[in-house]
């Protein structure tokens, strides 16, 4: 064989191999990049998977104590505050901001419902409106300063938090309603704590509260063109002005919208520990940020689905029951949920690199 004849053979051979390294690498980039489309377009999948295979391991793990009705009523019940709070956090985050007031506000609202009643003899019904309109009031002032003033969500919220957290122990001055006071006197105001049995399971109405409000807040955000309008600003506001959006009403909307369902979940908290307690409920605004970014909601804004941030606080509750009826420290809830909140970060940055 001549050396032309050698030479262009070797180069047929190492353009096959190039051309098959090409094609397994596109092939790879197609999976890769069909896998992106799905979880970009169902963001709410990884928590899902998430969530379905901590019950499947929990459920080999402890058999039928873990399965049964009483079990998987509880967790719902014991998620119900955060699930609620998450949800008026969703709402924030989808606008790329972030609200670090709501657990305050929620506990500020309980205290206003149960103070009204009993300082003031107010009655009940009034109380808790006046207690939601408490809720919806902070909640537009954290959006005009958004909007209008144009100062960080994060330092607004902040700020927020502290001022209405020390409002809340200068007005109620540190002082708890008890229980029995209200059972005896104003018990409208643990109506989210009724309980009512289907088949062998235990709900509340703050169980169903919860469930119908993300089921609305979903439809909402999907098909309605406020929905849209609460994507596009968290996307890109100006991009989002510029097509004929009116950012400072959206934002308006999205903060008071997330003061009242805070509020509503102060009502909750009442119902759900049975008094008003101006110490309560201190850790629902990291609760409710992590069963959000848990959820596979982008803390960048513009992308994710409320029904994840559902998901995310089942994940919390089906860890926290299956670690505690498997006899093991506390401590590891709160590593797993350290990991799946690095994790969750971490699978939302690669599919905002890949998409790019």
């Amino acid at each position: 064989m001549s050396e032309a004849n050698q030479s262009a053979q070797e180069f047929e051979t190492a353009a096959s191999k190039a051309e098959t390294v090409a094609e397994f690498e596109d092939h790879r980039r197609g999976v890769l990049g069909k896998l992106q489309h799905l979880l970009h377009v169902n963001p709410s999948f990884v928590p899902l998977i998430v969530l379905v295979g901590a019950m499947l391991i929990f459920g080999l793990l402890l058999g039928s104590k873990f399965f049964s009705p009483f079990a998987m009523t509880l967790i719902l019940q014991q998620v119900q505050i955060v699930g609620i709070v998450a949800a008026a956090q969703s709402l924030v985050i989808l606008t790329a901001g972030i609200d670090l007031s709501v657990g305050a506000i929620m506990v500020f609202s309980s205290v206003i419902m149960g103070q009204f009643t009993f300082r003031y003899g107010i009655p009940v019904p009034i109380a808790v409106m006046c207690g939601l309109a408490v809720g919806t009031l902070i909640g537009a002032l954290n959006g005009w300063l958004v909007s209008r003033v144009k100062l960080p969500p994060f330092i607004v919220t902040l700020g927020m938090w502290q001022i209405v957290l020390a409002t809340n122990f200068l007005y109620s001055a540190n002082e708890t309603i008890r229980s029995q006071d209200i059972e005896a006197n104003a018990p409208f105001l643990q109506f989210f704590g009724t309980k009512f049995s289907i088949g062998g399971a235990t709900f509340t109405v703050g169980v169903i509260f919860m469930l119908v409000l993300i089921f609305v807040l979903a439809y909402a955000l999907k098909h309605t063109a406020w929905g849209r309008h609460v994507y596009a600003v968290g996307d890109d506001p100006e991009a989002a002005e510029l097509s004929g959006v009116n950012v400072h009403k959206t934002l308006m909307s999205v903060y008071m919208l997330s003061g009242l369902i805070c509020a509503f979940a102060g009502w909750a908290l009442i119902g759900r520990i049975g008094s008003v307690s101006p110490t309560s409920g201190q850790l629902a605004n990291i609760e409710s940020i992590t069963a959000v970014v848990i959820g596979g909601i982008s803390l960048f804004g513009g992308r994710g689905s409320i029904m994840g941030s559902l998901f995310g606080a089942l994940i919390v509750g089906v860890f926290t029951l299956g670690l505690r009826l498997l006899g093991a420290d506390a401590q590891w809830t709160f590593l797993l949920i350290g990991l799946l909140i690095i994790a969750a970060v971490a699978v939302d940055q690669w599919i905002r690199k890949v998409s790019g």
